[in-house]
């Protein structure tokens, strides 16, 4: 079979927008039609009513949801799983892990939990116990159905108990029958095995005696009269093939594994972080590490320390933003194949290899996007190709916005062609869909466009609300300027602030926290002690953030958090 390909995600920034949200559906459409059939559009973040408009309206669902990235123990472990049973005989775990050149075997319970994790040198030590053999080699501890089994014998004659596991003494029965009697009366019949082969007097003896099972060896069988006895005195009856010296160790490995298991062992929850895992196996002598479920306990795979060397990482393709902080959770740790976008560069992208960096100056990621079809001589299917008209609308305020190009303008033309879209009607019906302040909490109107920027010293975020007039800002601005503080000091921040724009007007209302540092410095005209009001200013990413970073170049931050 084919060995599946990994996906490879291509995905937007955190509290996706529009542009985020289409830009990675055409992306992931155009890679596909490039033969890299993998490649999948995922969202980090719920998409917001604006956008979910705009899929409804072109026909596809939602990409899904990816949330945190880091690597786990679930996806570092291997689930083809072989396992033992706690009712397994040593003889049979060991064959089990030398079948699969194991070194080491999860050992389960009914349930599916693990109970213990012997060694291949923890087998044989079983197997062949040095100590044991010097001191009483006749002792053992098994069950009449596994000693049967472990010869591959037949059981002749069945006493009770036979499932039950007893300790028992072996003798065999090789001396003259003079000493093969003396060594009898040693033993408490009920528990002795007598093992012999064909030596009809010895078996006799072993019945006589009423022993708690016979072995006959060599393929041999005992007379019918003799095997009647046996019933009648409750002597187990067991013929192999094996030869005596064999029989006799396969029955010392008859043992259930359940009674030497060491409980002491490492395992690990299926969402344990492999930055956590390493500093619990670093001094750790234990060779494989059992994962499981997180309620249930169940075992879901294993790992050993040589999978924690280079664990395998999710491949990903950003869109719409080229900074780790804006980036899905862990994706730091994950294999970045490829960066498309249109905002400034923030220096904290660092890839462990060569990758695709395509930044351009334009209005929207979607326009590349567009581009890059283009330049192929390919046309996306309308679907898409409406999704991505609607990420350059949205970024441009369409074509309004002082990000837009003359590029944004002959993409958008050309796409609404092949979607066959009123340029005027979708834009207004896209602008007009759900007021966030209006159907949505106000922090989730706040987290649904915020990004955060570190710059210099300064770490702050910026969010952006369209809003058809500003009707439902007044009516919620003291709900947002405490939405506003209690997410800059949770996530530390030194600064956090609100552009609301006015996509009637062309203009818009800064809400900032409560941050003298940066209000007593800000130029725009102030309606009151934490409001501004920004005529003519739309774009968050040309116009309001190069104008906060050259005035927060001038002044010196708080502590994060902390009030300004």
């Amino acid at each position: 079979m084919a060995e599946v390909e990994e996906p490879i995600y291509v995905i937007g920034h955190r509290n996706p927008d529009t542009d985020a949200i289409c830009s990675a559906i055409g992306y992931a459409d155009y890679l596909q039609q490039t033969g890299v059939q993998e490649a999948i559009a995922a969202s980090c973040g719920a998409v917001n009513p604006r956008t979910d408009w705009v899929l409804r309206y072109a026909g596809l669902n939602a990409p899904p949801l990816l949330g945190d990235l880091r690597p786990r123990a679930g996806a570092l472990c291997e689930k083809d799983l072989v396992v033992a049973h706690q009712e397994e005989t040593f003889l049979e775990v060991y064959q089990k892990m030398c079948t699969h050149g194991f070194r080491a075997i999860p050992v389960v319970d009914e349930s599916g939990q693990v109970v213990g994790m012997p060694t291949l040198l923890e087998i044989l030590e079983l197997l062949l116990p040095m100590g044991e053999m010097r001191s009483g080699a006749r002792t053992i501890k098994a069950s009449i159905r596994n000693m049967t089994n472990s010869v591959e014998g037949a059981l002749f004659a069945a006493g009770p108990a036979i499932e039950v596991e007893e300790d028992l003494f072996l003798l065999v029965g090789a001396s003259s029958i003079e000493t093969v009697k003396a060594r009898m009366r040693r033993f408490p019949p009920n528990s002795l095995i007598v093992v012999t082969g064909d030596r009809p007097r010895v078996q006799e003896l072993a019945v006589e005696a009423g022993v708690r099972c016979l072995i006959v060896t060599g393929g041999f069988h005992p007379e019918n009269d003799l095997l009647t006895k046996a019933g009648e005195q409750g002597v187990c009856v067991i013929c192999c093939q094996q030869d005596t010296a064999s029989t006799s160790q396969l029955i010392r490995c008859s043992r259930q594994v359940a009674g030497i298991l060491d409980r002491n062992f490492i395992s690990f929850s299926e969402d344990t972080l492999i930055s956590d895992i390493l500093k619990d196996v670093r001094d750790s002598a234990q060779v494989l590490f059992p994962v499981t479920r997180k309620k249930s306990e169940e075992i879901v795979g294993v790992f050993s320390k040589s999978d924690l060397v280079d664990p395998k990482r999710p491949r990903l393709i950003l869109v719409d933003h080229n900074e780790f902080s804006q980036a899905v959770p862990g994706a730091e740790d994950a294999n970045i194949l490829s960066v498309i976008d249109h905002h400034r560069l923030s220096g904290d992208l660092v890839s462990r290899d060569p990758i695709r960096f395509i930044n351009e100056p334009v209005g929207s990621t979607s326009t590349i996007v567009g581009k890059f079809y283009q330049q192929r001589g390919l046309t996306p299917p309308p679907s898409v190709a409406i999704c991505l008209c609607a990420g350059i609308i949205s970024d441009t305020l369409h074509l309004t916005s002082p990000t837009k190009t003359i590029v944004d303008e002959e993409i958008l033309h050309w796409l609404a062609e092949i979607a066959q879209l009123d340029l005027v009607a979708f834009s207004k019906d896209f602008f007009t869909t759900g007021s966030l302040l209006k159907n949505y909490t106000s922090r989730e109107a706040v987290e649904s466009d915020r990004k955060e920027f570190s710059e210099g010293p300064w770490r702050l975020c910026i969010s952006q609300i369209e809003e058809l007039g500003l009707d439902q800002f007044w009516k919620y601005e003291e709900e947002l300027t405490s939405v506003l503080e209690d997410i800059r000091k949770e996530y530390q921040l030194h600064f956090a602030c609100l552009m609301v724009t006015d996509i009637n007007e062309n203009n818009s209302v800064l809400l900032t926290t409560q941050s003298p540092t940066v209000e007593d410095v800000i130029e725009y005209p102030r309606i009151h002690k934490h409001l501004f009001q920004l005529d003519g200013v739309v774009s968050r990413k040309k116009q309001l953030f190069p104008y906060l970073s050259r005035i927060l170049s001038k002044v010196s931050p708080p502590a994060a958090g902390a009030r300004g």
